[in-house]
């Protein structure tokens, strides 16, 4: 029977999700359980494009987005797929009905990361920053709403907004990872080689404009996504106010994180908020 395979990918989607990203999925067990396993569906896809253009280096990363590229396409049109991750993921798909245009500027941006290393313009980075994070913002609201069409477009410019946010913040946190492993640099019109506390204040001014309008869409999210959506924003908070109190040659220097004792009186504090009806 095709729901045995189909447990086990989503089995699949959920280890992934934990074994990636501690933070992420301590913030997705915080939603209701009715749609929990759809985001481990939508982070297990994402995360192995990410690994493919990030990480195999021993292996032709072209060859194997292309090969993944084609498997996709064939999950989403046949609605099944012996590769676990896109099995899962295009359940959700056809389950929340998330456009292929979002798919497709998301594999977009992924495809980029093989050969593209350096962004100079505003333009080339919003693109960029649209595909990787704001997308996938956006298919977690399709799941988040429900199919309310209403209730996704009020949404939708703050979902992107939150997403544009949390990528940005893992930018200037991966900084060394990114520029000195991979050569790449995302923030325009920064000399990462010697980035400097003016430098580091306005991206991190830029980041937190979009916490701003990010927050206003988690006050009008439905009850059953609100308080993992509120843990994943308190927790990247975090991060970023570390971050500001980072010298700026410490930050190109290591890598800034999040102690898993604070992420416990973070959870503490962000549930004693939901329940007294804060956010």
């Amino acid at each position: 029977m095709k729901s045995i395979f189909d447990n086990v990918s989503f089995d699949c989607s959920m280890k992934v999700t934990k074994a990636y990203s501690t933070s992420f999925s301590s913030a997705v067990k915080m939603l209701a359980p009715s749609i929990r396993q759809d985001i481990y569906n939508i982070y297990g896809f994402v995360r192995f494009a990410d690994e493919i253009v990030d990480t195999f280096h021993d292996y032709d990363k072209d060859l194997l987005f292309t090969q993944f590229e084609n498997d996709l396409e064939l999950a989403l049109s046949q609605k099944i797929s012996l590769n676990p991750i896109l099995n899962s993921f295009q359940h959700t798909v056809n389950k929340y009905n998330i456009p292929n245009e979002l798919i497709a500027a998301f594999m977009k941006s992924m495809k980029l990361d093989l050969s593209k290393t350096k962004y100079t313009t505003v333009e080339e980075y919003n693109e960029y920053i649209y595909g990787s994070a704001d997308v996938v913002g956006l298919m977690c609201l399709k799941v988040f709403v429900n199919g309310n069409i209403e209730k996704y477009e009020e949404l939708k410019h703050s979902a992107m907004r939150l997403g544009s946010a949390f990528q940005k913040v893992n930018f200037l946190r991966d900084l060394k990872a990114d520029f000195e492993d991979l050569s790449r640099t995302y923030f325009p019109n920064t000399d990462l080689s010697r980035l400097d506390e003016t430098s580091k204040q306005q991206i991190i001014a830029e980041i937190q404009a979009d916490f701003d309008a990010g927050f206003e869409g988690i006050q009008k999210l439905p009850l059953e996504a609100k308080f993992g959506v509120y843990t994943a924003y308190i927790y990247y908070k975090k991060l970023l106010s570390k971050l500001k109190k980072t010298p700026s040659l410490e930050i190109k220097n290591t890598r800034i994180r999040v102690p898993d004792h604070e992420k416990v009186g973070l959870l503490a504090k962000c549930y004693l908020n939901y329940k007294l009806n804060i956010i």
